[in-house]
């Protein structure tokens, strides 16, 4: 990295907390797990095309350096949840965790469940619609939870890479992560510029504590992502995260209008945790489709709004 903008303490954690190549083994976080365990969770929304490899590529993991592998289920209408319970994952729909709460559309929905739905003292994200996953993933981001010094309590660790943009048959390069480059990391630059050394802050596959998880709020839909590392930078400083090189990571690319939706929810979970207010009742975002030679507006309800830190809810259940 040799961007001027880049702070001092940034280009310090950059150089200290961003590993180029994982050196250790799965076998080894095994023995420096020290009775601590560890919960892989696979958010699924109707991606029976997928999620079945991903179950198989993780299990020989399982009973290791996995403690419990758990798809949890967004309300698929596929066949998702068959496939992975065959694969040998542990299934659990949205609705059957916290049933007391309707669910909110969306991957932070899922997300924060699942830590009313798992034990593990540490946690790993992975998306469920990856193509050609690596079980690596997985040993590669435990790795600086783990193996930490005992002078550093590394909080989140974020998953970097190449993101080839597939549009239909073709692969193109490193044009994927359009949301990161175009809104997230000038975002970050401009707002909390000590972390704009994070490759990729959108990232779906990241390792947590569970001391961190269940202490914070979890932004609806797409802002989750965003939304944890904000809130582990504002809780631990920049001490508090790491990122490791995954390598490749391919999935299934969305349309533009898709994209400003997606955008308009991590704006939404960004700007009240860099201070800055919305304008009352701004939530949703208006679109223009074609229709012939006519541009027409197109307007959609946007979920801006946070879950609250897990740890309150459970604790509100059993007073």
């Amino acid at each position: 990295m040799t961007g001027a903008a880049l702070l001092p303490q940034t280009r310090r954690w950059f150089s200290e907390a961003t590993v180029q190549r994982a050196p250790w083994t799965a076998e080894q976080l095994v023995a420096a797990k020290h009775g601590r365990t560890v919960s892989v969770v696979l958010p699924a929304l109707n991606e029976q095309a997928t999620v079945g490899a991903l179950v198989d590529a993780l299990r020989p993991l399982v009973g290791g350096l996995i403690d419990e592998l758990v798809v949890m289920d967004s309300g698929s209408t596929d066949c998702t949840a068959e496939l992975a319970r065959e694969a040998g994952a542990r299934v659990v729909q949205r609705t059957d965790v916290l049933p007391e709460l309707a669910p909110w559309p969306g991957k932070g929905e899922v997300l924060w469940r699942s830590l009313a739905a798992t034990a593990g003292d540490v946690l790993v994200f992975i998306d469920s619609d990856l193509i050609d996953f690596d079980a690596g993933f997985v040993p590669a981001l435990l790795g600086p939870v783990l193996l930490q010094r005992r002078s550093k309590r590394v909080a989140l660790v974020k998953g970097f890479y190449r993101r080839p943009l597939r549009i239909e048959s073709a692969e193109l390069g490193n044009g994927g992560g359009r949301v990161t480059e175009l809104l997230a990391r000038p975002l970050l630059n401009a707002l909390r510029p000590e972390l704009a050394g994070v490759i990729q802050p959108l990232g779906g596959e990241y390792a947590a504590t569970r001391e961190f998880l269940e202490a914070v709020p979890f932004a609806a839909g797409y802002g989750v992502e965003i939304g944890l590392l904000l809130d582990a930078h504002t809780r631990y400083g920049l001490d508090g995260l790491a990122q490791v090189n995954l390598g490749v990571r391919k999935h299934r690319n969305r349309s533009l209008l898709e994209l400003g939706l997606m955008s308009r929810q991590i704006l939404g979970a960004a700007l009240p945790r860099c201070g800055v207010a919305e304008v009352a009742g701004s939530a949703g975002i208006t679109q223009f489709v074609q229709l012939g030679a006519r541009f027409l507006p197109t307007e959609s309800d946007v979920l801006v709004a946070d879950r609250p830190p897990m740890r309150d809810v459970l604790a509100a259940r059993s007073a």
